[in-house]
């Protein structure tokens, strides 16, 4: 199965600011509530997540890099482990309050259970990627 969602918020701030937190692939991990740690080697950061549902017992490494970039309004990024496919976008285009940042992910699971896991939580994780950008831009 395969969870695909998008969302769209806006951050009063230029696209460029936006940019130089959303691009960096450490600020991505830090903004998901179920990434324990992580690790960046070069163009690859790996994601040590876990996921409360009975087939997965212990943390799972996610290896993830970006597919493509487009400075600075567009990156794509993907994530492979034994239990899921994930892949992320985030757009970002100036409009009249400043950045509107679109987000999309798309989650292929490998094991039931991980698709429903991720629908049922996307939403605040959005929220909590909102909520870091915000935080970043008024330190």
């Amino acid at each position: 199965m395969t969870a695909t969602v998008e969302r769209t918020f806006e951050i009063d701030a230029p696209v460029e600011e936006v940019w130089a937190y959303i691009s960096d692939a450490g600020n991505r991990a830090r903004a998901i509530s179920f990434v324990d740690e992580f690790d960046i080697d070069g163009d690859e950061a790996v994601w040590y997540v876990r996921i409360p549902i009975r087939v997965i017992r212990k943390r799972i490494k996610v290896r993830t890099r970006d597919t493509e970039r487009d400075p600075p309004t567009y990156v794509k990024f993907v994530g492979d482990s034994s239990v899921m496919r994930v892949v992320g976008e985030h757009e970002l285009a100036a409009v009249d309050a400043g950045c509107e940042v679109v987000v999309r992910f798309r989650v292929q699971e490998k094991l039931p259970g991980v698709e429903r896991f991720f629908r049922s939580n996307i939403d605040d994780e959005i929220r909590n990627l909102e909520a870091a950008i915000r935080d970043h831009l008024e330190e």
